[in-house]
């Protein structure tokens, strides 16, 4: 859609075309954070509510994708610091303990991807690791925009991947060698 046709539509037509364009992949971003299905798609319609009251305040000076993964990540960020999301992950942590280990919805998601173990591992990495190398290998982002995206410079996103890909490699090679069970 080129700029014309963007600042032709309405207000609604462009937040129904950022939906349909980033509805899903943003759903999936909101997940490798929240790792709840019913809370990630609750953020989403959040973010998406936050795009539409801010859409004019885009000012073009970053791709509008660029610009919807920033709000994507700063409204996960808000929600995992939330008092509510606090509460939540203590109940969780008691639930835990009282029922038998089995496995959870984020499976669900896993297994669509390549490979379950080296995805439970990235989400086991540390946030600021783990949102760089989602947003560059899953997401296919380029160092600047993931950069723009975070708000941080491109040299940190490149120190940040070459630490989170450390802190992956040990566990990948005992992978490997079938010395990890899944």
């Amino acid at each position: 859609m080129g700029q014309l046709d963007w600042e032709a539509k309405g207000r609604d037509e462009q937040i129904e075309f950022l939906m349909d364009e980033y509805g899903e992949k943003i759903k999936r971003l909101v997940y490798t954070y929240v790792k709840d299905h019913p809370a990630a798609e609750d953020l989403t319609q959040e973010i998406f509510i936050a795009i539409y009251l801010k859409l004019n305040s885009f000012e073009g000076k970053s791709s509008i994708k660029t610009w919807i993964y920033s709000i994507a990540i700063n409204k996960c960020k808000d929600y995992l610091k939330s008092w509510h999301m606090r509460k939540i992950t203590v109940q969780e942590n008691i639930k835990d303990l009282l029922k038998s280990s089995r496995r959870g919805p984020h499976d669900e998601v896993l297994e669509k991807l390549e490979s379950e173990q080296l995805v439970d591992l990235v989400l086991k990495l540390a946030v600021p690791y783990r949102e760089v190398i989602l947003l560059y290998y899953y997401k296919h982002l380029s160092i600047k925009e993931v950069s723009e995206i975070l708000a941080v410079s491109e040299s940190t996103v490149k120190v940040r991947l070459h630490r989170g890909r450390e802190k992956l490699r040990i566990p990948l090679e005992l992978m490997e060698r079938g010395e990890v069970n899944g």
